[in-house]
């Protein structure tokens, strides 16, 4: 004799763990540009920079520090930087390494450093991101 109800039990029993486990143990994916960096901002003239390009005191330019540099893999990414005490926003393109940096500390050229506080703050703490590869800051 059949029993129904036995048998839908016995399925429930093992579709209801089965169906949750791909959602108890799912991994999410985090991109890089999703993660706010929080650390020192600081200044500096920049030259010949690690990614290969030679820039001046009025480009964009970030320098992240060695670790976080790697072997460029983030040279000409753009990153979003805000002055944490002000609100103060701006836009810098990775071009080169900090060698006195920690890995969520930014080296910046002077115009850009200008846009969230004096030079003569000299150090200033910042939260940055990366901005998605292919992105291109407001003019």
């Amino acid at each position: 004799m059949f029993n129904t109800k036995l048998f839908v039990a016995a399925i429930a029993a093992f579709a209801i763990p089965a169906m949750a486990s791909p959602v108890e143990n799912a991994t999410l994916a985090v991109r890089a540009d999703d993660v706010t960096h929080t650390g020192r901002g600081t200044w500096f003239h920049p030259g010949l920079g690690a990614c290969g390009q030679t820039n001046n005191d009025n480009d964009p330019v970030v320098a992240i520090g060695i670790g976080r540099f790697g072997s460029g893999g983030n040279c000409n990414q753009w990153m979003k930087i805000t002055n944490t005490a002000t609100g103060a926003t701006a836009f810098g393109q990775t071009l080169d390494a900090c060698e006195s940096c920690g890995d969520s500390d930014i080296d910046m050229s002077p115009s850009l450093f200008q846009k969230l506080a004096p030079l003569s703050q000299g150090v200033i703490t910042v939260s940055w991101n990366f901005e998605p590869v292919g992105f291109q800051p407001p003019k």
